[in-house]
């Protein structure tokens, strides 16, 4: 039988030197990034002491938070300046962590969002990692955590967007409660179409997003800005982000970090919110050139855009035809039902269903949104209207301040968001009144026509649904 090995012990000498080089490394002092988190503030009186709070409850801190208060009319600047100073904490491993928040107020600024990010990008600089967070977004006490470890693990990231919701709690009514719905389905579905596309991100957005400094002057220098944010864009966080992307930089959404956003709770402003996402995303993927702004549309981050803008036209059309032939096929006594259109609405609740169990934090009341399909056909509807209000609005050549139809909105002032429903409204009494006028030889040819062109197109969106609903989410959560 072969002799077993014994492994020598080690001598005494050698036992101790070893355990000097141990208690040596352990003394040796340790770097980390440095972030600097930048927060645009304008009327948050009623988030911004929880948003501050959210910072500092996360397990990593920012090394510095600015709130740069501006335009505002409410006491953001009071209940913020609680917050001010340095704070500093120690977790239970003994690791102890410093920050301080300075809240800055300047006032009356014509470039409103972006003229606070450009100023607190300023103050942040010389630091590894810029965060921006807006003045009514909350996040998961590990989401600066994670943000930071997932940048920091690669040179070619530019910049991460963490993985956006709407909290839904303490919320009241019939109308607030069903947006919100719609808002959180609507963000699920974004999100998950990103993570799948080997989680890169379009659009890095403001709500919070962590960016590499150097990245930020990459792209400041490509496009001879002086600052990271341009004031010529109604979408200025898309904008750096294709800008990101040009200078040869990824952007991403993280696999992990989570935060609640604000959501909208009324028509009037959901819908000045949208039309300026709209419209501002429009300006950017359009050929040619507005004001400062060029368009880009073969840049590889406005690919999904364009896919969505064609899905809300095509979308808008099946409906509209639906709603006309099926109109015209009961005012002759046309209309015979098959079962088999039974077929895309089940899939599309089976598919809504498949996002909201997708969501991490998803609630009773995301699920009842998904099967019921009332509720998400609604919230379609609404979509198409601000759709189509944004394309209105950007074919019109008007020059438009977007921005500051959206704060008004927000106010409870405006009426705008009603034009789609007066408009539709028209379109059917003039269509009744075109189709009572037409011979019956007339109406039939048009089903005839209308029907089969119908069925093709809903065909093609069925089986689009239903790759979808197929398709792996390899354990993603939104």
């Amino acid at each position: 039988m072969a002799e077993s090995y014994v492994r020598p012990l080690p001598a005494p000498e050698l036992e101790a030197y070893v355990d000097d080089f141990a208690a040596l490394v352990d003394t040796l002092p340790s770097t980390r990034s440095t972030i600097g988190c930048i927060v645009p503030a304008y009327n948050e009186e009623a988030s911004i002491g929880a948003v501050l709070e959210s910072l500092l409850a996360q397990t990593r801190l920012p090394d510095v938070v600015h709130v740069v208060v501006n335009n505002t009319t409410d006491r953001t600047v009071e209940v913020a300046a609680a917050f001010a100073g340095a704070h500093t904490r120690v977790d239970e491993d003994g690791f102890e962590q410093f920050t301080e928040i300075f809240i800055h107020d300047i006032g009356k600024n014509p470039d409103k969002k972006v003229g606070a990010l450009n100023y607190g990008y300023t103050l942040v600089e010389g630091l590894d990692f810029l965060l921006g967070v807006d003045g009514d977004t909350v996040a998961d006490e590990r989401a600066i955590e994670f943000l930071e470890a997932e940048i920091a693990s690669d040179s070619r990231i530019g910049g991460i967007s963490a993985i956006y919701s709407i909290d839904d709690r303490e919320l009241e009514g019939v109308v607030a409660p069903f947006l919100i719905a719609g808002q959180r389905a609507q963000f699920a579905a974004f999100n998950m179409q990103n993570m799948l596309r080997g989680r890169n991100m379009a659009v890095l957005g403001g709500q919070y997003s962590i960016f590499a400094t150097h990245a930020l002057r990459d792209a400041m220098a490509a496009n001879r800005q002086s600052t990271p944010w341009v004031k010529d864009s109604e979408v200025e966080d898309s904008l750096l982000s294709l800008q990101i992307k040009s200078a040869g930089y990824l952007t991403k959404i993280s696999a992990r970090a989570r935060a609640d956003v604000g959501g909208m709770t009324t028509l009037r402003a959901l819908d000045a919110q949208q039309v300026k996402w709209n419209y501002g995303a429009i300006e950017l993927m359009w050929p040619g050139q507005r004001g400062d702004t060029k368009g880009q549309p073969f840049h590889p981050n406005l690919r999904l855009r364009w896919w969505e803008n064609a899905s809300m036209a095509i979308n808008a059309l099946s409906r509209i035809l639906f709603l006309v032939l099926l109109a015209g096929s009961l005012s002759i006594g046309a209309f015979v039902f098959s079962p088999v259109w039974l077929i895309p609405p089940v899939v599309a609740i089976l598919l809504n269903l498949r996002i909201a169990l997708s969501m991490e934090n998803r609630s009773a009341r995301d699920i009842l949104f998904a099967v019921l399909l009332l509720p998400a056909e609604v919230y379609m509807w609404v979509r198409i209207g601000h759709f189509a209000r944004a394309w209105t609005k950007f074919a019109s050549k008007k020059q438009v301040d977007n921005w500051a139809a959206q704060a008004k909105a927000e106010r409870g002032s405006g009426q705008a968001y009603l034009a789609p429903m007066l408009i539709a409204l028209a379109a059917v009494i003039a269509m009744v009144a075109i189709w009572t006028q037409l011979s019956p030889v007339v109406q039939s040819s048009i089903l005839w026509v209308g029907w089969p062109m119908l069925g093709i197109i809903t065909v093609l969106q069925t089986l689009s649904m239903f790759g979808k609903l197929v398709r792996r989410h390899h354990g993603y959560k939104v």
